[in-house]
């Protein structure tokens, strides 16, 4: 089976849903999400400085998070597992600021999200996972941020009955204590 690349920008502009390359035969398979020359000439400029992943259980919730120095753009594919992944624009003069979407992850589909700069990021868990970050820049302790994930001005729809209930969210106390989209606004 050979899979190619397939690069599918969302209606907001500048992030896209991307399907690896994808090669398999009788001894496995091969899996190649990122090359730079091919994502050039997709129209995507994104430089690898750091590469890390999230274990996360069934039921954890991952809020909105950005960087507000440094911004870190970047490519996120779930290597196992399921996440319902999600994308806000948070980019103050964009035509869809303020404007989420929603992408279901799998091991199995292989689908990646480039997420780009200003832009929050945040996935609900909903089977044991595994999620890789290729970033465009290095993690900044300095200039990390979030927005709550239940912001009733985003009002993010996610699907808390795949995971039995909200009452099976897993959340950290730093999530539970972001900034509001509001807040945010008032901020740029």
């Amino acid at each position: 089976m050979l899979q190619k690349w397939e690069f599918k920008e969302t209606d907001l502009k500048g992030s896209f849903e991307i399907t690896p390359f994808f090669a398999s035969d009788n001894r496995g398979g091969l899996v190649k999400d990122y090359n730079i020359d091919v994502f050039k000439s997709n129209g995507i400029e994104h430089e690898l400085k750091e590469v890390f992943y999230t274990i996360s259980k069934k039921g954890v919730i991952r809020a909105s998070h950005f960087q507000l120095i440094k911004q870190q753009p970047k490519l996120v594919r779930c290597i196992s597992g399921h996440v319902y992944d999600v994308i806000v624009d948070l980019r103050p003069n964009s035509p869809t600021y303020g404007k989420w979407r929603g992408f279901h992850l799998t091991g199995d589909n292989m689908k990646s999200l480039y997420v780009p700069a200003f832009f929050g990021h945040g996935y609900l868990v909903i089977e044991d996972s595994i999620v890789s970050y290729k970033a465009a820049e290095v993690f900044y302790g300095e200039g990390d941020s979030g927005i709550m994930y239940n912001d009733p001005d985003l009002a993010i729809d996610w699907p808390f009955d795949l995971i039995g209930g909200k009452s099976n969210l897993i959340i950290s106390e730093k999530d539970l204590n972001l900034m509001s989209f509001k807040q945010y606004s008032e901020m740029m």
